[in-house]
C-alpha cells in the first residue's frame, strides 16, 4: 500500500456544518482509503489572496490506499468551496 498526504484549504466563509460535510466528501471520495492522520489545523491567514479570500481553513489528512481514483482531482477542483488543494505520494 501506498502513503499519501492530502492538505486542503476551505473557505472561512463557510459555517461548521458545512465544512464538516466537505471534510466527509474528501473521505467518500477515498472511500477505500485507511486514514491514519486526520487534521484540522484551523483558520489561517494566506500570504496572496485565492479566489478573493484571505484566509481559509486548513485541513491535513494521511492515508494508505492501493491507488487513488483518477477523478480525485477534478472532483476537488470542482467544489467551489475547497480554494486549494496538494496530493503527496509519500511511499
Amino acid at each position: 500500500m501506498r502513503i499519501y498526504e492530502l492538505a486542503f484549504i476551505v473557505r472561512p466563509s463557510l459555517t461548521e456544518d458545512k465544512r464538516k460535510k466537505i471534510v466527509d466528501f474528501v473521505k467518500d471520495l477515498l472511500k477505500d482509503a485507511k486514514f491514519t492522520k486526520e487534521d484540522s489545523i484551523g483558520q489561517k491567514a494566506l500570504a496572496y489572496k485565492i479566489k478573493r479570500e484571505n484566509s481559509g481553513f486548513y485541513y491535513y489528512m494521511v492515508f494508505e490506499t492501493n491507488s487513488v481514483p483518477l477523478d480525485l482531482e477534478k472532483k476537488l477542483l470542482a467544489q467551489e468551496n475547497i480554494i486549494r488543494h496538494l496530493l503527496i505520494r509519500k511511499k
